[in-house]
């Protein structure tokens, strides 16, 4: 008999079906053993009748076997009607085949775990619904970013991964041996490569890995983290980019609440995100106007001010002094030493940040050396920029901190699948953890 996936059952009752999956509870009572039985797919109760031929294999089994059953879809009475998936069905079983025993798992399912626990046993605890959740909004997510860029004409691109040189000068940076006696360096950004690819395809995306040798023990930290990244040509100024990310997080937004109906508290999104200055953000604040940027308890003030007065989960902030971006960063004429640039705040958090780029050469070289760096290590970059470059911008958002913020959760580490930070490459690299801050 063909396999029938568990989230199909609901158009089967009254025939009887081969399904395969895993047991997510088994409960015995009395002459009965009910099961929830897990797939790709969702869930559903089974239950072994006394009499049943099946009954004694039931009884062999435990969490997390790994079985094929046959049974018949039954319709269950109004009163046992419970509000979740298949909850108005029920699979009566009449055969068991164990494919696969399981040892007893070393934690309880339903149990609160702490997060070196959880990640401890992460091929284990992502097997739990909460986790599940976290890691199918995480891909929803990247649909729905693909989704509304590729209806606007962009190009997906595959960045690189091993660099020459470092977009942000070489701070903190994995070094690399590479052949020849020559150093690489771990990406830390696609930035050079998408800037460059706005030339043959003027609007370009990329979604990957980047690395950060930093050494933060923080909530909201990573050291290799999953970043989504478009560039744009032919664009006005940092507005136009402003508007491309906010119609993409819009788009995003609403598949979820599609594809997830109630599953989370979806974000407030008014028709247009609010925008403030950095030096407007600092008055509004009450802080001082001379700080280059914003501390994360300024952020998470912002963001409340946001909901409160903007009915927003999300606030742009311009405008961020020369001196503390990149120097492809294009600096505002008509606001000397401030930038067109700009951060999302997403609930409290900066998710992204942008800008419109320098893309007249002479320009970006000057640049680059006013940032003490040397334009020859560049030359492989500003060949894109010698042959004619039109104007353009992008963003950079992190995958983990946008996940995290959706759902709520109190740490950028749950919604990272494998975390690599300076304490864990899967397993703890000591038994001396730093704590964690939510300041830092």
């Amino acid at each position: 008999m063909e396999r029938t996936l568990i989230g199909e059952l609901g158009s089967c009752v009254g025939e009887t079906v081969s399904v395969e999956g895993s047991i997510d509870v088994r409960r015995d009572q009395g002459k009965m053993v009910f099961f929830d039985f897990r797939d790709r797919s969702g869930t559903v109760q089974g239950v072994c009748l006394p009499g049943s031929e099946a009954l004694e294999i039931a009884k062999e089994t435990n969490k997390e076997y790994v079985v094929r059953v046959e049974g018949t879809v039954n319709k269950r009475p109004e009163k046992n009607v419970v509000d979740r998936q298949n909850g108005d069905i029920e699979l009566e079983v009449k055969g068991i085949e164990i494919l696969a025993k399981a040892e007893p798992l070393p934690f309880d399912t339903d149990a609160e775990i702490n997060l070196d626990t959880m990640l401890d046993y992460r091929p284990l605890t992502v097997r739990r619904e909460r986790e599940r959740l976290i890691f199918k909004t995480q891909a929803e997510i990247i649909k729905g970013f693909r989704e509304y860029l590729d209806d606007q004409g962009f190009t997906e691109f595959q960045a690189p991964k091993l660099v020459g040189d470092d977009a942000e000068g070489g701070a903190g940076v994995f070094k690399v041996e590479y052949f020849k006696d020559r150093s690489a360096y771990l990406a830390t950004s696609p930035q050079l490569y998408k800037q460059m690819m706005v030339g043959p395809f003027e609007r370009v995306y990329t979604a990957g890995a980047q690395f950060r040798a930093e050494k933060h023990a923080t909530t909201r930290h990573l050291n290799e983290l999953s970043m989504l990244d478009f560039e744009m040509g032919f664009i006005k100024d940092h507005t136009d980019v402003m508007r491309m990310l906010e119609g993409a997080l819009k788009h995003i937004t609403k598949r979820l609440g599609e594809q997830l109906p109630g599953k989370f508290e979806l974000p407030l999104v008014p028709e247009s995100f609010p925008v403030v200055k950095l030096r407007e953000a600092q008055e509004i604040l009450g802080v001082s106007t001379d700080e280059p940027d914003l501390e994360p308890e300024h952020e998470r003030a912002l963001s409340e001010w946001a909901k409160r007065e903007k009915g927003s989960d999300f606030i742009f902030v311009t405008h961020y002094p020369v001196s503390k971006r990149p120097f492809y960063t294009m600096e505002d004429e008509n606001d000397p030493g401030m930038t067109k640039s700009f951060d999302l705040l997403f609930r409290g958090v900066e998710i992204v940040s942008g800008s419109q780029r320098v893309h007249d050469y002479e320009m970006l070289v000057q640049k680059i050396a006013d940032k003490g760096l040397d334009p020859e290590k560049f030359s492989f970059y500003l060949m894109a920029f010698k042959y004619g470059m039109p104007p353009h911008g992008g963003i950079g958002m992190g995958l983990e901190r946008l996940t995290q913020k959706f759902l709520g959760l109190e740490n950028v580490k749950e919604a990272t699948l494998f975390p690599r930070d300076m304490n864990r490459i899967d397993v703890l690299l000591s038994s001396s953890i730093p704590d964690e801050s939510n300041d830092a």
